[in-house]
C-alpha cells in the first residue's frame, strides 16, 4: 500500500500566495490542490497552481551547476561553483570598488522573504546596488500608495458595495480576488472595469469604460471635479484627515467634461453613469489600480489621482473600503549602509523617491552604467530567478549589457535566455523544496508552509549565505540554515516556529477590525505615515524634493496630441494572460499549448484598414526594433481602436525589443510599456 500524505504550501507560480494541498504518494508528488481551509482562495487555484507539479519534476530543471567556458557550459560541483563566483566578487570589488557588484532579485523562485534576503546580502558585502524586478512591475503602485497614505491599504472587496478595477484583469492576474469581488456582487455590490482591453474582469462588470491608453490620470481627475461639485464628497473626513485639500479642488476644475472626452474617449454619459454608481455606494467603495496604470509616462500619478478619489469619499478603514491592516510584527533583514556607498546607488540621483521608499536600484540606469562605465564601472552581478532579456525594456541593450559584465551568474529552475549568457548558472529550489514565512494581507494571516520534498538543490538562503560566508561578511548572515532564519523573524512576535506549525491552514494574527483612524486620531496618534501624518493630497515628501506635490497630468503620451503618422497605432505590452506569468512557464506543455506563440491584438476595423487576416504574420516596428508576430483580429469591443498589444515573455517575438527605456515616468523611473509609438507592416 503507497503512503499517503498531504503537506500544506502556498503556490508560488504567481505572487498571490494562495493556499494549496501538496498530494504525495510514497514521498512523491501526485497532485496539487486548492487548500478548502486557507481564508484568501478557499480551495480555488489556476492552471499555474496545479502545474506546480510539472514545473516540479519538469525535465528541464537544472540539477548541477553550469560554467562557460569556451567550449560552452561545463558542468562543475556546488562548492567549486560557489568558491569560484565568490572570488570572483572579490577581485572585482579590490579592483574596481565594493560597489562594482550587485545583486538583482528576481521572482522566479517567490520574491517575499527573497527580497529582504538578497538587499541584505548586497549590504552586507559592502555595495548599494540592488535591483529587482519590481522596478518595472509594482515599485510604482507602492511608491504612489504610500506619497499618499504611507501606506499600501487593502482592497476590502469581500464586504464592498463597489469595486472600482483601473487598468487590470483579476481572473488572470489577482485570482482569489475574483471570487471576493463575485461574493460582493452576490450581496448587491457593483463593479466598473476601467481599462483599454474588453477583460475577463470587464465582460463580467456593471459598467465597463474603455479608456484610451495613457490617460487614467485625466478620468480620475474627472470623477473628482464631479464628485467635489455635486457634494458627493465626505468634508468632515477631509478636513480631520488630509492634507492639500483646497489645492487639489482647484485643480481639479480644469477636467470639465469635454477636457475629459478630448483626453480619454470617454464620454459625458459614461461619466455620469460612473458618477452614479459612487453616489450610491460612498463610502463603501473599494479601488484597484494595476501595472495598466503604472507603467505609463505619467505611472506614479496616474495612481494617486485613484487613491484620492477614495480619500474624498472617506472610503478609508469602513467595511467595504481601503482598508489599513496590522502588522503580524517579524523581525527584519535589512542593513543600514554607510551613506557614502548609498550616494553611489545607480539611479538614486535620477530617482531619488524609487530608492528613498524602496531601497533600490534602477534596471535601465544599470544597462547604461555598465556600458559606459558612467560614473564608475559597474562589473559583476548575482542574479536570483530574472530573466530580464525577456522581462525588461529594450532587450536588445539588455543582452548587449549583460555580455558586457566580467562575472554574471544566473540562479533559476531553468535555463533561461538570461542564463544563457551567464558566466555561471546555480540550480535553484522551488518553493515545494523549502520552508519559509508567507503572508496574506485583507485577511491578516501569516503561514509557515511545509518543505514538500527534498532534491539536495541549494535554497537561496543557502546560497547567500554560503557567498557572504566566502567574502568575510558571516557576521551579517549569521544563521546556520532557513529554519534558523525563520526562528529569528519570528521572535518579536511572541509566537514560536512551532507554533506556527500548528496552524498548517494559516493562522489569522488579528482579524480585520475597521475604524482604527478615529481611535488611533483621539489617542494623539499619527494616524498615517506621511509627513504631516495624513492622507496627502499633496505629498510633503515630493514637494521637498523638488517634485510637484499634486499628481498633476504633466505627461500625456504626444500621440494624443501629435499624431506621426510614421508610427501612427498605439503599442501596449504585458497584458496578463491567466495561463502565464511575465517570462516563465512558456515549457509546461499543458501551460504552453493553451497559448504557444506570441501574438499582437488588433482592432478588426485598423486590421480592414491594412489589409491584415487572422492568424497572418505581419511586422511589428518601433523606433527602437522590429519582430515578426502573428495577427490576432480581436472582436471590436476587445481593444481600443488604433491601439495593438502584445503579451511579453516570447522569445521569438520579444515585445520588449520593441520598447525603448528613455521613456520614464519621473518619479518612479518606470517606462512607458504600454503607450509606445508603432506601425504594423504587411509581409
Amino acid at each position: 500500500m503507497a503512503v499517503k500524505e498531504i503537506k500544506k504550501s502556498c503556490c508560488r507560480m504567481c505572487g498571490m500566495l494562495c493556499g494549496i494541498d501538496v498530494h504525495l504518494e510514497d514521498g512523491k508528488v501526485v497532485a496539487i490542490e486548492g487548500n478548502k481551509e486557507y481564508l484568501a482562495n478557499r480551495g480555488r487555484i489556476c492552471i499555474k497552481g496545479s502545474s506546480g507539479l510539472t514545473q516540479l519534476y519538469h525535465e528541464d530543471r537544472l540539477k548541477k551547476p553550469l560554467k562557460k567556458t569556451e567550449n560552452g557550459f561545463v558542468e562543475i560541483e556546488l562548492e567549486q561553483a560557489m568558491d569560484e563566483i565568490a572570488a570572483k566578487m572579490k577581485e572585482l570589488q579590490e579592483k574596481y570598488g565594493t560597489q562594482s557588484v550587485g545583486v538583482w532579485k528576481g521572482e522566479g523562485t517567490g520574491f517575499a522573504q527573497q527580497e529582504e534576503l538578497a538587499r541584505r546580502f548586497a549590504h552586507a558585502i559592502k555595495t548599494p546596488n540592488y535591483f529587482s524586478n519590481d522596478t518595472q512591475c509594482y515599485a510604482g503602485r507602492y511608491i504612489s500608495y504610500n506619497l499618499t497614505y504611507g501606506t499600501w491599504p487593502a482592497a476590502d472587496f469581500r464586504n464592498t458595495k463597489l469595486a472600482v478595477i483601473w487598468g487590470t484583469n483579476a481572473p488572470a492576474s489577482h485570482s482569489y480576488w475574483t471570487q471576493d469581488i463575485n461574493y460582493a456582487r452576490e450581496n448587491g455590490a457593483k463593479l466598473i472595469v476601467i481599462d483599454t482591453m474588453y477583460t475577463e474582469m470587464a465582460r463580467v462588470s456593471d459598467l465597463y469604460i474603455q479608456i484610451k491608453p495613457g490617460t487614467d490620470t485625466v478620468l480620475a481627475w474627472g470623477i473628482i471635479n464631479r464628485l467635489i461639485s455635486e457634494d458627493i464628497i465626505d468634508m468632515d473626513f477631509i478636513e480631520k484627515y488630509t492634507h492639500g485639500f483646497e489645492e487639489l479642488k482647484e485643480y481639479s476644475k480644469e477636467f470639465t467634461e469635454e477636457y475629459v472626452y478630448e483626453y480619454t474617449g470617454v464620454t459625458k454619459e459614461q461619466l455620469d453613469e460612473i458618477i452614479s454608481y459612487y453616489k450610491t455606494a460612498t463610502p463603501n467603495v473599494s479601488s484597484w489600480c494595476g501595472t495598466g496604470l503604472e507603467h505609463q509616462m505619467n505611472g506614479v500619478n496616474n495612481v494617486r489621482s485613484v487613491n484620492y478619489i477614495d480619500a474624498l469619499i472617506g472610503a478609508i478603514d469602513v467595511p467595504g473600503g481601503m482598508v489599513t491592516l496590522d502588522g503580524f510584527g517579524p523581525s527584519h533583514l535589512e542593513i543600514e549602509l554607510e551613506e557614502e556607498l548609498v550616494e553611489k546607488a545607480i539611479g538614486r540621483k535620477e530617482y531619488p523617491v524609487l530608492y528613498g521608499m524602496r531601497g533600490e536600484c534602477h534596471t535601465l540606469l544599470l544597462m547604461d552604467q555598465i556600458l559606459s562605465e558612467k560614473p564608475y564601472p559597474f562589473k559583476g552581478l548575482v542574479m536570483t530567478a530574472a530573466n530580464p532579456v525577456l522581462t525588461n525594456a529594450n532587450s536588445t541593450k539588455v543582452v548587449e549589457a549583460l555580455k558586457a559584465l566580467d562575472l554574471l551568474v544566473v540562479k533559476d529552475l531553468y535555463m533561461t535566455e538570461t542564463a544563457e549568457l551567464a558566466d555561471y548558472v546555480i540550480p535553484a529550489a522551488s518553493y515545494l523544496e523549502r520552508s519559509e514565512l508567507q503572508y496574506n494581507g485583507i485577511n491578516q494571516i501569516v503561514k509557515l508552509t511545509e518543505k514538500v520534498v527534498d532534491f539536495g538543490l541549494q535554497n537561496e538562503y543557502d546560497f547567500f549565505k554560503g557567498l557572504a560566508d566566502r567574502l568575510g561578511a558571516s557576521d551579517t548572515i549569521p544563521w546556520e540554515n532557513e529554519e534558523a532564519l525563520n526562528r529569528w523573524l519570528v521572535e518579536p512576535t511572541g509566537m514560536s516556529l512551532e507554533e506556527l506549525a500548528e496552524h498548517r491552514d494559516g493562522y489569522q494574527f488579528k482579524p480585520l477590525t475597521y475604524g482604527k483612524i478615529q481611535k488611533k486620531f483621539e489617542d494623539g496618534e499619527k494616524v498615517f505615515a506621511t509627513k504631516t501624518g495624513k492622507i496627502e493630497f499633496t505629498s510633503e515628501y515630493l514637494r521637498d524634493m523638488g517634485y510637484d506635490a499634486l499628481a498633476k497630468y504633466n505627461s500625456a503620451p504626444s500621440y494624443i496630441e501629435n499624431p506621426e503618422e510614421e508610427f501612427p497605432m498605439i503599442l501596449m505590452t504585458g497584458a496578463r494572460k491567466v495561463m502565464y506569468f511575465h517570462g516563465r512557464y512558456r515549457n509546461i506543455p499543458q501551460i504552453n499549448k493553451v497559448m504557444p506563440e506570441g501574438i499582437v491584438e488588433i482592432h478588426p476595423k485598423d486590421a480592414a484598414n491594412l489589409g491584415i487576416l487572422d492568424g497572418e504574420k505581419i511586422k511589428v516596428e518601433t523606433a527602437h526594433g522590429s519582430i515578426e508576430i502573428k495577427a490576432k483580429v480581436v472582436h471590436e469591443k476587445e481593444i481600443y481602436p488604433g491601439s495593438i498589444q502584445i503579451t511579453h515573455g516570447f522569445k521569438k517575438s520579444n515585445a520588449n525589443v520593441l520598447i525603448g527605456d528613455g521613456d520614464r515616468d519621473p518619479i518612479s523611473g518606470f517606462p512607458a510599456l504600454k503607450s509606445a509609438k508603432a506601425r504594423i507592416v504587411k509581409l
